[in-house]
């Protein structure tokens, strides 16, 4: 007998809960345990989106008990958390926070922990499903890995269940290792229960642009080079590096952001449609722009690496890069980078996408800016439409996400006089529905296993194929200076200006 189709819509509809299991946090006292992942966990359980039995461990080298784990947690997610705190949401999730104290190096905390994860099966019935969580340095995941490997903690077959591990940025600081750490990666996991976390992907706005462009006949037909000029994908900081001069100096902007990403970004603005909204569907479509993207010949002149130095931000003067805590002298990292692309397609033939991502910039401000090409006549006299610029759609990731749609306008009056009006849709504004965190969406679609929101390992290798001829041009250079509070260096206005192109100020 066939159900009913209304049901069967409703059900959709409904907000899936993932089966009882464990979140084990490796490195579970750092920031990125304190400030997203700790919170996240409560605002899922306030929506009433963690499993009967779910438990979190947390492991560390510190000599706590879960007395203590529970103190600092619970501090997490009342600075944290996006929803309103409640007691008794956070005694459902603090009866099952356990803390086990070890190095990544001893043998023997982990046989506890894996006998730990053995014993909750009994006593939460979470039947051996487990997501690990490496919130750890980068060169501590080999050692991780090979841990988990030797005591059977990552062996589905073993647990009877499933075991999935997320991994955190960066994926490497080059192709080759990046070959490397997918390939220690993969000795110890199944590729279809490994999540690379890029937050940026966890965003709502992020998401709606594929909603904007394959939801609306309003907008894909225009989606092609016929249309539009050019793309702009903008990442600006107002703040400095702060405390991670020890990884930032050793990675630079282009590793840092544009090899994740922005480069995911212009994945997903340019892919072709999915034959449907699957992770497989998606991860073809992005693959395909990722391969299609061509370098600029000369590299000299749309390629810009810049680094800034002291000035005035928000009516405070601030120091220069090389006057940062922990900076080595006269280093020549860059904290600012822009390039021009392309990409080799039928759909997007002679369209320049121009990425650029910098620290000490005027403002905070993540975007997507589409600016179309200007109408091949305009009638009206020259004076009155000096201000007409081209019409731009604009997609804000952060903050004050949202669209804004610019177009000209008839200006009041006698004259035809035409200039530039702007359209907004806020998310905060249009919708009553709180909008979750990235993590923890991201944090849940690892817990259902769901990977659409995670990019694969063949992206990761493609986009550092984009990034390491840039990198190698660079070396042995010396980035361009800019004042903090400016738009980055004079060479990047430069770049646009040979292409008779200008930046979109933000």
């Amino acid at each position: 007998m066939s159900r009913n189709p209304l049901r069967d819509a409703r059900d959709r509809r409904l907000p899936r809960v993932p089966d009882p299991c464990a979140l084990v946090v490796f490195g579970v006292t750092g920031d990125l345990a304190r400030k997203k992942l700790i919170p996240a966990v409560y605002d899922l359980g306030n929506r009433g989106l963690l499993p009967p039995g779910f438990v979190l461990l947390g492991f560390a080298r510190r000599d706590w008990g879960d007395g203590d784990f529970e103190a600092v947690a619970r501090e997490a997610a009342e600075k944290g958390a996006r929803t309103e705190f409640r007691q008794d949401v956070w005694q459902r999730i603090a009866d099952s926070i356990k803390f086990l104290p070890g190095s990544f190096d001893d043998d023997a905390a982990f046989d506890k922990l894996a006998q730990t994860l053995r014993d909750l099966e009994a006593s939460h019935g979470i039947a051996g499903n487990a997501a690990f969580y490496l919130s750890v340095p980068p060169a501590m995941f080999p050692v991780v890995l090979e841990q988990m490997k030797r005591t059977g903690m990552a062996d589905n077959d073993a647990s009877g269940g499933w075991r999935r591990v997320v991994v955190e940025k960066p994926f490497g600081h080059d192709l080759e290792s990046a070959r490397e750490l997918n390939a220690l990666v993969d000795e110890v996991f199944t590729p279809a229960d490994v999540f690379r976390i890029d937050h940026y992907l966890g965003k709502e706005t992020v998401q709606n642009l594929m909603a904007l462009r394959f939801a609306n006949a309003l907008f894909e037909p225009l989606w092609n080079s016929h249309q539009i000029d050019s793309v702009q994908i903008t990442m600006a900081e107002d703040v400095g590096i702060g405390s991670r001069a020890g990884f930032y100096d050793s990675a630079g902007a282009a590793r840092d952001v544009l090899q994740n990403h922005l480069l995911q970004l212009l994945a997903l603005t340019a892919m072709e449609e999915p034959v449907s909204f699957d992770a497989e569907s998606i991860r073809t479509e992005k693959l395909k722009a990722l391969r299609s993207i061509v370098l600029p010949k000369d590299l000299g002149s749309y390629a810009v690496r810049g680094q800034y130095e002291q000035g005035w931000l928000a009516g405070a003067r601030v120091p220069g890069y090389l006057e940062e805590k922990d900076v080595p002298a006269g280093s020549t990292t860059e904290t600012y980078a822009a390039v021009r692309l392309d990409l080799d397609n039928r759909r997007w033939a002679g369209v320049p996408f121009y990425l650029r991502t910098g620290k000490r910039l005027p403002r905070r401000v993540t975007e997507i800016a589409v600016v179309f090409k200007r109408p091949p006549h305009l009638p009206f006299s020259a004076t009155d439409t000096e201000e007409l610029g081209a019409n731009q759609l604009v997609v804000r990731v952060q903050p004050d996400e949202g669209i804004t749609l610019r177009f000209g306008s008839k200006v009041p009056g006698s004259s035809m006089e035409v200039r530039d009006v702007s359209m907004d849709f806020l998310y905060g504004e249009a919708f009553t529905e709180s909008s979750p965190e990235a993590y923890e969406r991201l944090l849940l679609d690892v817990l259902l296993g769901d990977k659409t929101l995670f990019p694969d390992h063949e992206e990761v290798e493609l986009s550092w194929k984009v990034i390491d001829p840039l990198e190698e041009f660079w070396t042995g250079t010396t980035p361009a200076r800019y004042r903090a509070g400016e738009w980055g260096p004079r060479a990047a206005d430069e770049m646009l200006a040979r292409d008779g192109r200008q930046w979109r100020r933000p």
